[in-house]
């Protein structure tokens, strides 16, 4: 059946979109840094009905309802990263988690809120799948490059974690990099330690390991802890 021009040229848009699914070749690289997402304003993107920005919590680990609050970065900011988007195992060669994301021929309307699913390819990581949420950007990001967000990650150009949690004035471990051992995680605020912890279990100790990765419909228990989902994405609904 033949489709009249203008209700192919109606269609346009969605076969465009189905046909920009990013994915190719890139590394990860890992922070905490504690501050608001990027993601987390308002106007990034166009949201799914009863959706809402990525969240961000007061200095107490509560969501906020106001996602025009400044953030905890900033001088007389009160929003901060929460501690519910740390990574964590779904099985042994599964896990899901969030990433501040750059990526070749993007830009961060369509980077926000979208997810990712990361194979390795490095050593000791091989054959391991982890599914991440982009809730963040950065200016200091090279191209097809995902700083995931595990506490203890290191602060990288920006510290909240000393005004939310007491950290030290560079954060937990070097401001690049964070802390190099499981134990260090042990002195951790009890909010944040299986995030900690998940770097030197799930992920071996890996540091910064490559992977492949390709654009996917965000897992529904990603989106349930950031609240946020695209407009017109589809949700995974499989229980993890």
């Amino acid at each position: 059946m033949l489709l009249p021009k203008s209700v192919l040229l109606a269609l346009l848009p969605f076969f465009l979109q189905a046909n920009a699914q990013s994915s190719g070749t890139g590394k990860t690289t890992r922070y905490w840094d504690c501050c608001k997402a990027s993601c987390g304003w308002t106007g990034k993107i166009s949201l799914a009905s009863g959706s809402n920005p990525v969240s961000s919590c007061d200095k107490n680990d509560q969501p906020l309802s106001d996602y025009g609050a400044k953030s905890g970065c900033e001088s007389g900011g009160s929003a901060y990263m929460c501690s519910n988007q740390s990574p964590w195992a779904v099985s042994d060669t599964l896990a899901y988690g969030y990433a501040a994301t750059t990526i070749a021929g993007g830009t961060e309307s369509s980077w926000c809120c979208a997810c990712y699913e990361l194979t390795f390819t490095s050593a000791p990581l091989v054959g391991k799948t982890l599914i991440v949420q982009t809730t963040n950007t950065g200016s200091d990001l090279s191209s097809n490059q995902f700083d995931l967000a595990i506490p203890g990650g290191g602060v990288g150009q920006f510290n909240g974690c000393t005004n939310e949690w007491g950290a030290p004035s560079q954060g937990w471990g070097l401001q690049y990099g964070g802390v190099s051992s499981r134990s260090a995680c042990d002195s951790f605020p009890s909010a944040l330690k299986a995030g900690c912890y998940f770097r030197f279990d799930w992920m071996e100790g890996a540091d910064n390991p490559l992977v492949t990765f390709k654009q996917v419909a965000c897992p529904a228990a990603i989106t349930a802890k950031s609240g946020c989902v695209r407009a017109n994405d589809a949700i995974n609904e499989a229980p993890t």
